[in-house]
């Protein structure tokens, strides 16, 4: 099976932070948000994946392409950097990882993650996982029939046809079939508002006979501004505290409480501080005669005299004494 990763998206709502860092990289409970995805697509699947594909933009740089080649060789697969230079929607996203599309498929937008309870049917032509929603008006959804299949794709239905929201995450057995799908897209210039949909392609595929199944996840958790991602931070140290060692012994903490769960990653320092709950110290960081919870600090920062809730700092930040809810990008100093 290959997995295809769209992330070349720019993250405009998640700044300042990711003007230095691609949004799928951001850290989420100690790993990036791509990396945590990744991990757990392939605790999924009862094949072995291939390859994957991860579709980013040119300008991403040659070290995150090689922390993503890095993290699909720990997963015992190959990687491949493939580039979506200009954005023109999710089918145009996907089919620019065209030599990817053979075989078994397994597609997720990296701007989600969900709690992978399920296993994938690779049996069944086509799988779209969702999640039931209050307000289905501002999503795509399916409309159902008997044992899950699905009847139609409905994009943002003005009156009710299914709560059933569709959260990003897609298994096709014939990809080469959805390869020509995306292309018929492109050549006939089928569009929405300017761009390229997947829904298109798969609404196209149901009424040439391929059967679409639905399989819901239990979780579905947002990393598209900092709310969601501290929320998905809270919710990740939640799910993963019995699973993953959340505190590394190359850790000082000394007369400081911790409040699980917590993560604490490689040569941070606590001192005479408060942690947790639900916070996230990436390597290097420093914390002392402080209270931080629900709040995630990245590498080699340094948060001295303060109380910080609710707060995203970037690397390498400078942040004394004032307890505010905070969200300073990389390289900060506030006096």
């Amino acid at each position: 099976m290959n997995i295809i990763i769209p992330m070349a998206g720019m993250g405009k709502r998640m700044r300042p932070h990711t003007l230095t860092t691609a949004k799928p990289l951001i850290p989420v409970a100690g790993k990036p948000i791509v990396q945590r995805l990744v991990e757990d697509i392939v605790a999924t699947s009862n094949e072995k994946v291939n390859e994957i594909a991860f579709i980013i933009a040119p300008n991403f740089g040659k070290e995150v392409e090689a922390q993503l080649l890095k993290t699909a060789e720990t997963l015992g697969a190959k990687g491949k950097i493939c580039y979506q230079e200009t954005p023109l929607g999710t089918a145009h996203a996907i089919l620019c990882a065209a030599d990817s599309l053979e075989g078994n498929v397994f597609i997720a937008f990296a701007d989600t993650l969900f709690d992978a309870t399920f296993s994938i049917d690779t049996s069944k032509d086509a799988i779209i996982w969702t999640q039931k929603v209050a307000d289905p008006s501002a999503f795509g959804v399916v409309k159902l029939k008997a044992n899950n299949e699905i009847e139609a794709f409905v994009e943002k239905p003005a009156e009710f046809v299914s709560d059933l929201a569709i959260i990003g995450v897609y298994y096709f057995r014939d990809g080469v079939g959805l390869k020509k799908e995306l292309q018929r897209l492109i050549d006939n210039e089928i569009k929405i508002k300017g761009e390229y949909q997947i829904t298109d392609a798969m609404e196209h595929m149901l009424q040439n006979g391929v059967k679409f199944y639905t399989d819901q996840v239990s979780e579905w958790l947002d990393c598209g501004n900092k709310d969601a991602t501290l929320y998905t931070n809270e919710r990740i140290l939640e799910l993963k505290k019995n699973k993953e060692n959340l505190v590394d012994a190359t850790s000082l903490i000394l007369n400081s409480t911790i409040i699980e769960p917590c993560f604490i990653g490689k040569n941070v320092k606590i001192t005479n501080s408060v942690i947790g709950p639900y916070a996230s110290l990436e390597s290097g960081v420093e914390i002392i005669n402080s209270v931080v919870s629900n709040s995630i600090i990245q590498s080699d920062s340094i948060v001295k005299n303060a109380c910080i809730e609710m707060s995203m700092l970037g690397k390498n930040v400078s942040y004394t004494n004032k307890p505010n809810e905070l969200n300073l990008g990389d390289f900060s100093t506030t006096v």
